[in-house]
């Protein structure tokens, strides 16, 4: 596939695909990231700073994935990624919303849970798990705008997936963030438990 904001590095497995600027003006807090992540040592990145500049669509409204969203589930199906990684932004008085305790009974999604510095970690759409191969490990992360702290605290953590499995990735969020990643990883467990449950029906 030819797309003219995919970036490749490295070749082979785990092969990892991060995806920022998915709407609105989202690109202008996350894009920029993606440009000063580490090459991985082993397998391959493959990075899209940007999908859209235009209008604002949840990526929890089907909507968004029969528009500018099509190009990330494409992205999905050809790379096959062993481990997917979605950037995102939010404004302060967004926070509270973002890490409810309704939020998956509200949102169809976990709550995000805060690592540190204003990075919050949680669930991609159920829009795109159908497209992700067995086992893969698929994250959505969340920074503060106006916040470079957040915005360092990140770059780490995604040079880290960089240079990781999935398995050691996890193992790397559990021992520098163990109470928030528990968490996480509860509603990440529970949170695939209901949709297999719906998509059996």
């Amino acid at each position: 596939m030819i797309y003219k904001n995919l970036y490749q590095f490295g070749y082979g497995r785990p092969r990892r695909l991060f995806i920022a600027g998915l709407h609105g003006s989202e690109w202008r807090d996350t894009s920029y990231i993606l440009l000063f992540l580490s090459t991985p040592d082993t397998g391959s990145s493959y990075t899209v700073p940007v999908i859209s500049r235009g209008r604002y669509i949840s990526t929890l409204d089907h909507q968004y994935y029969e528009s500018d969203g099509k190009i990330v589930i494409e992205l999905i199906k050809e790379i096959k990624p062993d481990i997917y990684i979605e950037l995102h932004s939010y404004k302060k008085e967004s926070f509270e919303s973002l890490v409810s305790k309704d939020r998956l009974s509200k949102k169809g999604v976990p709550s995000y849970v805060e690592l540190a510095n204003g990075v919050l970690i949680g669930s991609v759409s159920p829009y795109l798990i159908e497209y992700f191969p067995d086992k893969s490990l698929h994250l959505s992360f969340e920074i503060e705008k106006d916040n470079t702290s957040s915005s360092r605290e990140l770059l780490e953590i995604l040079d880290a997936v960089n240079n990781s499995t999935a398995d050691e990735f996890l193992i790397y969020l559990s021992e520098k963030y163990p109470s928030a990643v528990r968490k996480a990883v509860e509603g990440y467990i529970l949170y695939h438990q209901l949709y297999n449950q719906k998509n059996k029906r």
